[in-house]
Parts: C-alpha cells; structure tokens; sequence
C-alpha cells in the first residue's frame, strides 16, 4: 500500500518518538522531508539527522530527537496544508504561530524556509506544518 501523505507520516514519526522518549526516529528519505528537518534543525527543534543507506536504491533519515531537561523541545507539531486541502499564503499572509514563539515550515520557490527567512525574503507559500 503506498503512503498518502509523506509529510504527515515524517511529523507522526517525530511525534511519537518524543512521547515514546526515543533519542532518534528513522523514516524513509525524500528531498522535501529533508528540507523540513534542515528547518527544525537549523530553529534549534532537532538535535540533528543523518542520510543513511539502506541498499543500492533506498535511503532513510535518522532524525535526532532534543529533550531539554527530560522534556521535549517540541510541544506540539501539526500538519497545515494537507493533500485534500493546500493552504498557500502570501508573504503578507504568513502565520504567526503563538505570537512568534513557534514556527510555521513553508515551502517557497526559495526552498523549504521557517516563516520568519520566508519574510525576510518576502516570499510566500505552502505552510507545510506549525511547530511550538
């Protein structure tokens, strides 16, 4: 059966990891997924990830997991845009998501950005999802 929803599934895995308290989740690679974790890594969500190999052909992401005094770091991660539902957003639309204290992951013609560079490039987008 394939997957319908790669992103939902990568946001599911890291989920699940921090409530499980796993040090570090595994999910099949793609280019978007790896733009997402850029993203958390570089908003300092994530501790990191690495592109490993598992054949000649497959690749998989091993994410990283960051806990701050045996808490996780992230709260709350949510899918935005959705396969039945896009939801683009012009640079004078962009979520601010709890009043600048988390992050929303867009998907500009500049890249995967965090909604803050997207301003900053005054760009718009897909919201991909919402961190805090």
């Amino acid at each position: 059966m394939s997957m319908q929803d790669p992103i939902s599934d990568l946001l599911t895995r890291i989920r699940n990891g921090l409530l499980a308290s796993k040090q570090r989740v595994s999910v099949p690679f793609s280019k978007i997924k790896q733009g997402i974790l850029d993203v958390l890594v570089d908003e300092g969500y994530l501790v990191g990830y690495e592109v490993a190999s598992i054949d000649a052909s497959k690749q998989q992401l091993n994410v990283d997991l960051k806990y701050y005094e045996g808490k996780p770091v992230i709260a709350t991660i949510d899918r935005a845009s959705r396969p039945g539902l896009r939801l683009y957003k012009s640079k004078d639309e962009l979520p601010k998501v709890q009043g600048n204290l988390g992050i929303a992951v867009i998907s500009t013609s500049q890249g995967v950005v965090s909604d803050r560079k997207a301003r900053e490039l005054g760009v718009g987008g897909e919201v991909l999802c919402t961190v805090t």
